[in-house]
């Protein structure tokens, strides 16, 4: 129930009196002016923001969301570090990288190249070098298809004349493709992102291998069906982690927009492909029993997750934003927050590094948050739309910024799932999306399996084979997440 300071001029008494319907109401009216008041801050905020954009504050990726490939390497500014007067390439004293030789019991052929005669006196030479200059040349054999053809036969009983016809042995595919042919199909789409036409085109000019897109399109959905249940055990699995990094861009499925996300966990990530950027996404993948921290953005769908961290290099664009803006007060709070946030990310580095300790690490991070969250609590209560709109909700959630300062194995960025999420948005670019539900659940699985083999360092390649031929066979898929 509301009571004097809520605005109503009234005092105590007089409210006590009014019957019980009126003070009811009067509770729900003080209620909606407070939404009615937070929802015009909102406005004035955004009002602001465009207000600054009219007035030729530019968004660039340094003080936005907005990607680094939308902006021109021209068109990007001048380094602030001079140019140095060192040669391109190699400098003097830096380590030597050649490519060794490999033993000569590994070499297919050997040939020794010795001289006839001697190139000062024309000598006839006879003998052989104890240790012979080794030159070694790598080639590429010829690339020629393993063609395997079973016949089956067909016999005809002597007793009762049925026919009956040999069955294929265990792990011989119905389709006329091997497993090690649909795990370079599935790679070169997933993990090289070429189009169906071109993996076409390669197997035919390079391999030897008649193909056409729509027999590309059958071995995709076999290598999606092989390994959905590695996909499975991974997404499975990610409400056990500790720590999930969180990030999501947009993608298309067929004309319908989609949402690609990824998940990022200690040992694996994956991704999914969903019509929407709610948190009902959240809730399917992590479910309610996860309790572990996420490391993402500031987007309103994360904030049922419980305990965040948000990313501080989100921030510090936003901070840039304000140092680029013409308004002077919203300009010099920029520069304020600017500068205790370098220092954090210089104490994060030597933290990182080893050079500092924990306990130490704590004890610098303390006035930093400190006079951070004082500059926040200036801009909330400055008066100008475009500090209040940004600062209030920074300040109101401030423990999500130093939750990495709390909690060991947090970081400050979400650095991780963008980097595990830009492989997706190159796909998405080079293909515009996919074109059924089948697509889509090819490519969060082939990302998923991707992603996963490179953070974990194991070869795609031979992991994608292993489990097309157990798929074959019928027997369970590999695992993708290492046992103990």
């Amino acid at each position: 129930m509301f009571n004097a300071t809520d605005g109503i001029p009234f005092s105590a008494e007089e409210l006590a009196a009014l019957p019980v319907g009126v003070r009811l109401f009067l509770d729900q009216c003080v209620r909606q002016v407070g939404e009615l008041r937070s929802e015009i801050a909102a406005l004035r905020a955004d009002n602001a923001g465009l207000r600054a954009q009219l007035a030729g504050v530019k968004k660039t990726p340094q003080n936005s969301s907005v990607p680094p490939s939308s902006q021109h390497p021209h068109a990007k500014p001048p380094r602030r570090k001079s140019k140095s007067k060192k040669k391109r390439g190699g400098q003097p004293g830096h380590p030597r990288h050649q490519r060794k030789l490999i033993p000569t019991e590994d070499c297919q052929e050997v040939v020794a190249a010795k001289p006839s005669e001697c190139r000062r006196c024309g000598e006839a030479l006879t003998g052989d070098d104890p240790d012979p200059y080794r030159h070694q040349i790598w080639e590429v054999p010829k690339i020629e298809p393993l063609v395997t053809e079973y016949q089956r036969h067909r016999l005809v009983c002597p007793g009762c004349g049925e026919t009956t016809c040999g069955d294929l042995p265990p792990g011989v595919p119905q389709s006329q493709a091997g497993p090690r042919l649909v795990a370079l199909v599935v790679l070169l789409m997933g993990t090289f992102r070429q189009s169906k036409r071109r993996v076409a085109l390669f197997l035919e000019q390079v391999l030897g291998q008649p193909c056409s897109p729509g027999w590309v399109v059958k071995l995709q959905n076999q290598g999606t069906a092989a390994l959905r249940p590695c996909y499975t055990e991974v997404i499975q699995a990610l409400p056990a982690e500790p720590i999930v990094g969180i990030d999501e861009t947009p993608h298309k499925e067929g004309l319908v927009k989609n949402w690609l996300w990824a998940f990022v966990g200690s040992i694996s990530t994956a991704f999914v492909l969903r019509p929407t950027r709610a948190a009902t996404v959240l809730g399917e993948v992590l479910g309610s029993q996860f309790t572990g921290v996420v490391n993402c953005d500031r987007a309103k769908m994360y904030y049922c997750m419980g305990r965040l961290q948000w990313c501080w290099a989100h921030l510090k664009r936003d901070f840039q934003a304000l140092i680029d803006s013409s308004d002077g007060q919203v300009k010099c709070l920029g520069r304020d927050l600017m500068r205790p946030t370098l220092r954090m990310f210089e104490v994060w580095a030597n933290y990182r590094d080893g050079t500092l300790s924990r306990r130490k690490f704590k004890e610098l991070m303390q006035p930093i948050r400190q006079e951070v969250e004082a500059f926040l609590l200036r801009g909330e209560f400055s008066g100008n739309p475009r500090l209040q709109g940004m600062c209030g909700p920074l300040y109101d959630h401030r423990d999500w910024l130093w939750t990495f300062v709390e909690v060991k194995g947090v970081g400050p960025t979400n650095n991780g799932s963008e980097r595990a999420l830009r492989h997706g948005v190159i796909w998405r670019k080079l293909s515009f999306g996919t074109q059924s539900a089948a697509g889509s659940r090819f490519v969060e699985t082939i990302l998923t399996v991707h992603e996963t083999c490179r953070q974990q360092k194991r070869k795609v390649m031979d992991f994608v084979t292993t489990a097309i031929q157990a798929y074959f066979v019928g027997s369970p898929a590999p695992s993708l997440l290492p046992r103990a």
